[in-house]
């Protein structure tokens, strides 16, 4: 038996589950040259999308990732997603990773998606520490979890991208 999705809701959007229906604007997302310039991954391909999206129903079902994908109240066409993955064996401690789309960028839309994610990692997941990785020099992510209570950790490194910046939230 399929587990039920967390779909959650905020003000002006819903957080859903992603679909295979939803590949064009997945693909879109994880291609996009300018929702793309600071995430070291090489060209993407609609087979490589597609094992995306595989991977993130696994990772659900396996319950080692949540991957919701990003609708406005008026529309079911992903304006980008957002996730918490990465999760610890202990399930302490998870990641949040999150993409939108350039048109819906700069009006709160991440910063809404955020905080309710943030909410459900801790209140339903049981998180005590949620971690963010960001390129150093994507100054609006920064500022983002800044805003969300992240505190950059200058003493960890990403090993498989030294442009990274590390951030936690203690929860």
């Amino acid at each position: 038996m399929k587990k039920s999705y967390p779909n959650l809701k905020t003000e002006r959007l819903c957080l859903r589950e992603i679909l295979i229906s939803d590949l064009d604007r997945v693909h879109f997302f994880r291609s996009d040259k300018e929702i793309n310039k600071f995430i070291k991954r090489p060209p993407q391909t609609i087979e490589m999308t597609i094992e995306h999206l595989q991977n993130i129903s696994k990772e659900f079902i396996a319950n080692k990732s949540v991957s919701w994908g990003i609708t406005t109240k008026d529309s079911d066409i992903l304006i980008g997603s957002i996730c918490l993955w990465n999760f610890s064996v202990d399930r302490k401690t998870a990641e949040v990773g999150y993409g939108l789309d350039p048109a819906f960028q700069n009006k709160g839309i991440m910063g809404e998606a955020l905080k309710e994610v943030l909410n459900f990692g801790i209140v339903e997941c049981g998180f005590k520490c949620i971690l963010a990785y960001t390129d150093y020099r994507n100054i609006p992510s920064k500022a983002l979890l800044k805003q969300h209570g992240f505190i950059p950790i200058t003493n960890i490194k990403d090993a498989d991208n030294q442009d990274n910046e590390v951030f936690y939230l203690n929860c």
